[in-house]
C-alpha cells in the first residue's frame, strides 16, 4: 500500500487494522502531506514499532526521482520512473523571485493528441497515469527540494481530461490533503469538449486553459488533430457555455510559431473569435525542440500580435520562457534522460 494518496481515514483504518492507535494516522498524514519527509525514520514523534510496521507493509510512493536536472535560470525538471518501468515528467518554476512555486505535472505516460509542435507528442501515448502517481509528483518534488509547492498547473505530459477521473481525484487530494486551494490549480487541454461539459456540470472553480493556438478552423487542424473531431466554432461555443455556467473566465493559450499562425491576420482572426468570450490570452513563443522543424516566431511579430489581441480588449499575457535549456519548457517534455 502506497501512504502517499491515502486520506486520513483510511490511514486511520489502516491503523486499527494492525492494532495501532487511532490518533497515529494523524501524526502520519501530517508527516506526509505538510512536511512531505521522504523516510519513516523522519517521523519522530511515532515510536519506533509503529515506523517499522509501516516499512514492512506500506511505501511512502510507488514512483521514484530517476533524474534531476535545474536549468540555468533555476527551473528544475524531474523525470520520475513509474512503477511499471514507464517514464514521466514535471517542472518546478519561480518566477520573479515571487515566494509561489509553481509545480507543471503530467497525467498520461506520452500523450494521444498528435499537437504537430509537441515533442511529448511524438511519444505516442501510452496509459493513463493513476491518482496515486498524479499527486506523487508533487509529493516527491517537495521531498526533494523542501520547499512548499503552491501552484499546479496540468500542463505536463499528457491531456489531462482523457484522464478525467484520476484528474479529478488529484485535486480533490491537493486541495483537501496538501491544502493548495482551488484557485492555484490550472488545468489545460486541447479541447475535449464532452469533458469540458462535464467540468462545467461540476461548476469546476480551479483555472480552464484551452490550448487554441490558432484562430480559425483551418490553421488550428492543419497543427492540431484534435480540431477535426471537435471543430473550432464547436469549441468555441463550449467554452462560452462553459464560462456562463461557472462564472470562470478561461484562459486561451497561444503558441506562436513562425509563419505558421504568428501573423497579423492570425491576431486579428483570434480576436475576432474570442472577442466574446470571457478569458484572458496567455502567448507562449515556439520552444524549439529536436523533434520538429517548426521556428520561433520573432520578437517584433510577438509585440505586434500582443498589441492587435490587447486593442480589442483583451488581457494578455507573453508566458516566460522557463527551463528551455534542459529541454523543460512548454512543449519540449519528452521523457528523457539527461545526456
Amino acid at each position: 500500500m502506497d501512504i502517499v494518496g491515502k486520506n486520513l481515514q483510511e490511514l486511520e483504518e489502516f491503523m486499527l487494522a494492525n492494532d495501532q492507535s487511532k490518533f497515529r494516522a494523524k501524526q502520519v498524514y501530517n508527516w506526509v502531506y505538510l512536511k512531505s519527509v521522504s523516510t519513516y525514520d523522519e517521523m519522530t514523534d511515532l515510536p519506533i514499532q509503529t515506523r517499522e510496521l509501516l516499512k514492512e507493509k506500506t511505501t511512502l510512493c510507488s514512483i521514484s526521482i530517476k533524474d534531476k536536472q535545474v536549468s540555468k535560470d533555476g527551473t528544475m525538471k524531474f523525470l520520475f520512473e513509474l512503477k511499471d518501468g514507464n517514464f514521466a515528467e514535471a517542472v518546478l518554476m519561480r518566477f520573479d523571485n515571487r515566494a509561489n512555486l509553481t509545480a507543471c505535472i503530467s497525467t498520461q505516460v506520452g500523450c494521444p493528441m498528435g499537437c504537430e509542435f509537441c515533442a511529448t507528442a511524438k511519444l505516442g501515448f501510452k496509459r493513463n497515469l493513476d491518482v496515486d502517481e498524479i499527486i506523487q509528483q508533487i509529493f516527491l518534488i517537495q521531498a526533494d527540494t523542501g520547499l512548499k509547492v503552491t501552484n499546479i498547473v496540468y500542463m505536463g505530459q499528457g491531456e489531462p481530461l482523457l484522464n478525467f477521473d484520476n484528474l479529478i481525484g488529484s485535486i480533490k487530494i491537493f486541495r483537501e490533503q496538501f491544502q493548495i486551494g482551488a484557485r492555484r490549480i490550472t488545468v489545460s487541454t486541447c479541447g475535449v469538449i464532452p469533458q469540458i461539459n462535464k467540468l462545467a456540470d461540476l461548476d469546476f472553480q480551479s483555472t480552464l486553459a484551452i490550448s487554441l493556438h490558432a484562430g480559425d478552423q483551418e490553421t488550428r487542424a492543419k497543427i492540431m488533430p484534435v480540431a477535426k473531431k471537435y471543430g473550432f466554432e464547436e469549441l468555441l461555443s463550449c467554452l462560452k457555455k462553459y464560462t456562463e455556467k461557472t462564472g470562470r473566465r478561461v484562459t486561451v493559450e497561444y503558441v506562436l510559431i513562425k509563419d505558421v499562425n504568428d501573423g497579423l491576420e492570425d491576431a486579428k482572426n483570434l480576436a475576432y473569435a474570442i472577442s466574446k468570450l470571457k478569458s484572458n490570452v496567455n502567448l507562449i513563443v515556439y520552444n524549439q525542440n529536436e523533434k520538429s522543424n517548426f521556428k520561433k516566431p520573432s520578437k517584433e511579430n510577438v509585440m505586434k500580435f500582443k498589441y492587435i489581441l490587447e486593442a480589442s480588449g483583451k488581457k494578455v499575457t507573453v508566458r516566460l520562457e522557463r527551463g528551455a535549456d534542459i529541454d523543460a519548457a512548454c512543449g519540449q517534455l519528452a521523457s528523457k534522460a539527461k545526456k
